[in-house]
């Protein structure tokens, strides 16, 4: 099926050259707030497309994931630290529910690290499976357990 979309062996769904500069632009955006691109995959044409945008809290972006389709995030979060700073580290969010169907969730599992290396989002991605799971103060968690430095 691959060969005949024009992909190669290392993808399943094509991520285009839109999807890509939506990315760029959002990875330099200007706003000081957590923002959230969302994408999901056009099944007839195995593509990576967009979804929406959302800016608000992880709650927010919650309620607007579907219970049975999985979904790519790239996430730019408002991440306060204990000594004050403030930083928008953006990181990719798989959420991969428990109630979609066997053939989606494999569908999404074998474009995940393309989507995400093709978008060059390549430093923290992070799994979840229930969108009730997806607050600021799990966010915050995920990215204080995965710090390299302290």
């Amino acid at each position: 099926m691959a060969s005949q979309q024009g992909n190669t062996v290392d993808n399943t769904c094509d991520v285009g050259a839109d999807v890509q500069t939506r990315v760029k632009t959002f990875r330099f955006r200007k706003s000081k707030s957590t923002a959230v691109l969302i994408f999901k995959i056009d099944v007839d044409a195995l593509k990576v497309v967009f979804d929406e945008e959302i800016e608000g809290s992880a709650e927010d972006v919650a309620a607007s994931l579907p219970d049975t389709t999985p979904r790519f995030l790239v996430v730019s979060f408002e991440l306060k630290h204990k000594d004050g700073r403030v930083s928008y580290p953006l990181f990719g969010l798989y959420y991969n529910p428990g109630g979609s169907s066997t053939a989606n969730r494999m569908l999404y599992a074998s474009t995940k690290h393309y989507f995400y290396q093709t978008t060059d989002i390549t430093g923290k991605i992070f799994d979840l499976e229930d969108s009730e799971e997806l607050t600021d103060e799990w966010m915050t968690q995920q990215l204080e357990a995965s710090k390299t430095r302290p």
